[in-house]
């Protein structure tokens, strides 16, 4: 795919426990994506650390490590055009005008790759 991105993406425990993460995979391929991998897993306070380190010095630290290390979390790399501005889009609190945001919904976090 020329000029492809790829982007990391999470489904927070609160996601996960809410049994959303089959629709946040439909909403990303309905898009035309391509999951290239997705892991189920319970991550680690040191590998949650070290993912939040440019974090570290913020007061919620703490509490958002506790928080990801509470339950099971869906890690995911999606591939495509634009998929880092996209899922931006569809995750960020900050865009008003974006009613289908999953972020408040879904519990979700991003990355660029």
């Amino acid at each position: 795919m020329a000029n492809c991105e790829r982007t990391f993406i999470a489904i927070k425990p609160d996601g996960v426990q809410r049994g959303l993460v089959g629709e946040i995979i439909k909403r990303f391929e309905q898009k035309g994506f391509r999951l290239v991998g997705l892991k189920s897993m319970q991550a680690s306070e040191d590998l949650l650390k070290e993912h939040y380190i440019d974090l570290k010095d913020r007061p919620f630290f703490v509490g958002l490590v506790k928080y990801m290390h509470s339950g099971p979390l869906v890690a995911m790399v999606w591939e495509g055009l634009n998929v880092v501005k996209t899922a931006a889009f569809s995750l960020s609190w900050q865009n008003e005008r974006n009613k289908g945001h999953l972020n408040r919904k879904r519990g979700c976090q991003t990355n660029r790759l």
